[in-house]
């Protein structure tokens, strides 16, 4: 019996002894669970409020590649599709010399290959960069190289035995700005940067035409294995314009050929005399920017009266757009030499501007038109009033004479603007007062920005007289009305002449029609824009009537087609200072006269010949664009009578 109930004792105090080694581990158990959600509840935490942070030192301590992919800049086309302006391909052929040294049997393959397609890499360069730079990744071989000798090694490099002997060579693509047509609408268009317009519709549309570089971007794992992730690109618009490129081509070509004659007739300077003391001297005589040129200036704008869109403007001398500060097409190696660098960049600037929209000037003649329409539309003038020219005015003190200094006789207001009388005109203006005519110089823009959408256009709100002025100074307003001691833009005057012409509507002039994506979806429509009425339809009518009689029998007729009735207007004004007798000749006219569809104005501004002042030298300009657009913007002719 003793010996049972000892080992009953013993039991005992080993079950409460295995009960408390549970209850430990029991204990233990929960405590680490209660760390491991403590833990988990702590790394939540550090995620959610500072995840960014702890990635940015994690991602600082891996190795880590990065390629920008380039945009596309968007394309500039003319009215009907044709590419003005587009980007190209081109690559940079990049080395990596540590993986090339790293497989040193392929180094002599590799530049074989590499001297076959791409004759501006040398073999000696290539392992001069493998001694210099042995463990460079990123060593650019060749810049910008035609896709065409890129493509022939990446053949070679994607076929399956010569690829192996290629190794650590790849591309990199970029892309340059090409003018298919080089000097073509050069001063409208403007050239750019990789990223940035300087001039032109490269530089107003700059942010439309730009895109947004994409990124190729991965993690080098252990394997140097790229796990690799790409945005794309998102390349710029395309700007679709009002230009005509075939009629671009045309008024480049006449202007390019006139031109070419007012050189070829020459300029002879005159004899050398003596003066009073026995010294050799000459007489005053112009002094020509270029002599080697036909003119300082010719420009011409071809529009669109009846919605303000510009079908072409041109400005001589040009430039190519590949190329835009080569001279060597304006002036001779010997002329150059003799220049400093900041001649040439003077000249460069100078020829970079778009004579129509950035140069002032005084209009002469072709003013006359809105002096006329001012009285008639005010009622100062009937249209049936006569005025005998003398050969000129006494106006203030001073003896301002006309075109003729004989006199022109009598005459009423259509052979005025026919004959260009000067005379006539001051007489109409005095009638028609310095009210109106300061009131009416503002309703036709003068003074004023057309804001076409060009860059640089300059203003002339400081360059016409208020009524004050033309009150106080008689002169002021006798001279003004004739087209004299005012300025204005190409681009502000064919603006409103378009108005004059149309019935009175006047567009605000544009020269992009719609901006498209890649896809050439349209993102925005460029819609005409009204900005004022400036005459009445029944002014609008008589001007057109007494401006056909001019190109028909007056000052004008130069400009004449066969076939075609074309109103008009030739223009002579005398540049400042007036004794060099220096001067802008010009002419601006419609067609069909009737119901005008297009608008061309040209103007010459110091042509390089000995008698300066002859219109007829800005009317065959005219002529010529006029004899080839008519036909073909579909414009009928009108059947010329037989001669009996």
């Amino acid at each position: 019996m003793a010996t049972g109930n000892s080992r009953k004792k013993t039991r005992k105090p080993q079950k409460r002894l295995l009960k408390r080694m549970q209850n430990k581990l029991y204990f233990v158990f929960g405590f680490i669970c209660v760390l491991f959600v403590v833990l988990i509840g702590r790394l939540m935490y550090i995620e959610y409020t500072s995840g960014d942070k702890y990635e940015k030192i994690v991602l600082a301590q891996q190795q880590y590649d990065s390629t920008i992919i380039p945009y596309q800049r968007g394309d500039i086309l003319d009215s009907k599709g044709t590419i003005l302006a587009t980007c190209v391909d081109v690559y940079n052929v990049v080395l990596d010399c540590k993986v090339l040294n790293a497989n040193e049997d392929k180094i002599a393959s590799t530049i074989s290959y590499l001297e076959l397609c791409f004759p501006d890499i040398k073999g000696e360069t290539v392992r001069q960069q493998l001694a210099d730079n042995p463990k460079g990744q990123y060593v650019v071989l060749a810049k910008k190289v035609p896709y065409e000798q890129m493509q022939k090694c990446q053949q070679f490099m994607d076929d399956e035995e010569k690829g192996k002997e290629i190794v650590g060579i790849w591309f990199e693509k970029e892309y340059i700005r090409k003018y298919p047509y080089n000097s073509l609408a050069a001063s409208v268009l403007g050239f750019s940067t990789s990223t940035q317009g300087v001039i032109g519709l490269e530089k107003q549309y700059n942010n439309e035409l730009n895109g947004t570089n994409g990124r190729a971007y991965g993690y080098l794992n252990a394997d140097s294995n790229v796990e690799q992730t790409v945005v794309e690109p998102e390349n710029g618009h395309s700007v679709v314009t009002t230009i005509d490129a075939n009629i671009q081509t045309i008024v480049e070509e006449a202007i390019l050929k006139a031109n070419a004659e007012l050189l070829a007739e020459g300029y002879t300077p005159p004899e050398q005399t003596e003066n009073s003391e026995g010294q050799e001297t000459e007489e005053a005589k112009p002094k020509f920017e270029n002599p080697s040129l036909g003119s300082n200036n010719t420009a011409a704008i071809v529009m669109n009266p009846k919605n303000g869109e510009i079908l072409a403007m041109a400005s001589y001398p040009g430039f190519d757009l590949n190329n835009p500060k080569d001279l060597s097409g304006l002036y001779t190696e010997e002329q150059l030499a003799q220049m400093s660098e900041e001649q040439k960049l003077d000249i460069v600037n100078n020829i970079w501007q778009n004579y129509p929209v950035t140069k002032t000037f005084e209009p002469g003649s072709t003013f006359k038109p809105f002096t006329v329409a001012m009285g008639l539309d005010t009622g100062t003038l009937q249209g049936e009033e006569t005025y005998f020219c003398d050969g000129g005015e006494e106006v203030g003190g001073w003896t301002i004479g006309c075109v003729k200094r004989e006199g022109h006789g009598e005459e009423d207001i259509r052979w005025a603007l026919a004959n260009s009388c000067n005379d006539a005109l001051m007489q109409m203006v005095r009638v028609i007062g310095p009210s109106n005519f300061a009131k009416f110089m503002s309703v036709y823009g003068f003074g004023q920005k057309t804001n076409i959408d060009l860059p640089g256009e300059a203003s002339t709100a400081g360059l016409i007289f208020n009524e004050q002025q033309l009150a106080e100074t008689e002169a002021n307003l006798a001279t003004n009305s004739f087209g004299q001691n005012f300025n204005v833009t190409m681009i502000q005057l064919a603006t409103g002449f378009c108005s004059l012409v149309n019935g009175g509507d006047m567009y605000q002039p544009h020269i992009v029609k719609r901006i498209v994506d890649e896809s050439g979806d349209t993102v925005k429509e460029v819609s005409p824009v009204i900005m004022k009425r400036t005459v009445s339809k029944d002014v609008s009518n008589m001007l057109l009537d007494y401006m056909l009689t001019v190109v028909d029998e007056g000052t004008g007729k130069k400009a004449a087609v066969e076939g075609y009735q074309i109103a008009g207007k030739t223009g002579t004004a005398e540049k400042q200072p007036r004794e060099e007798n220096n001067y802008v000749v010009s002419f601006i006219g419609c067609a069909p006269y009737d119901d005008p569809e297009v608008v061309v104005y040209v103007a010459i501004d110091t042509p390089h010949v000995a008698a300066q002042d002859k219109c007829s030298y800005s009317s065959y300009i005219a002529k010529d664009i006029f004899e080839q657009i008519l036909p073909y913007l579909n414009i009928k002719s009108i059947p010329v009578e037989p001669e009996e």
